[in-house]
């Protein structure tokens, strides 16, 4: 297994030795072992973490929020590659809200012909989207 003291791991998650102490603090990542010299060494899922810490940030979730979001995808999975998923996933969907916010307003704006256009482009890709996630849903949630 590959253990990271914390320059190093800051140095491969492009963040600094404060921030990684910061998010240990508070509980966000967890060093993996100590060194007899009672250094902390870090996994390489921990850099995954930190990875998907950095994409939550850049949607603007706060830090309590990236909390909640990564106990709630450990209390379902311990696999990183379904968290990491979870994580795109989550973050595609913010975007699209806050795509369909920004266009909603210009869309008032066209000509009948022109909402129709528009309308029968996303439509087919809306609903593709929309069954994904039903069938997603649906093998989690009773019927």
């Amino acid at each position: 297994m590959n253990l990271y003291r914390i320059g190093e791991l800051a140095k491969a998650a492009g963040i600094s030795e404060r921030t990684i102490d910061y998010y240990t603090k508070l509980g966000l990542i967890h060093p993996e072992k100590r060194t007899l010299k009672n250094y902390r060494l870090y996994s390489h899922e921990t850099l995954d973490t930190l990875k998907r810490i950095n994409q939550l940030k850049q949607e603007k979730y706060t830090l309590e929020e990236i909390k909640d979001t990564l106990e709630r995808w450990k209390s379902v999975a311990e696999d990183a590659e379904v968290t990491d998923k979870l994580t795109k996933l989550e973050i595609q969907i913010q975007q699209l809200e806050r795509d369909v916010k920004e266009l909603n307003p210009l869309l008032k704006d066209l000509k009948p012909n022109q909402a129709r256009a528009v309308l029968t482009n996303i439509l087919p890709k809306g609903a593709a989207c929309i069954e994904s996630l039903q069938i997603l849903l649906n093998q989690f949630t009773p019927m």
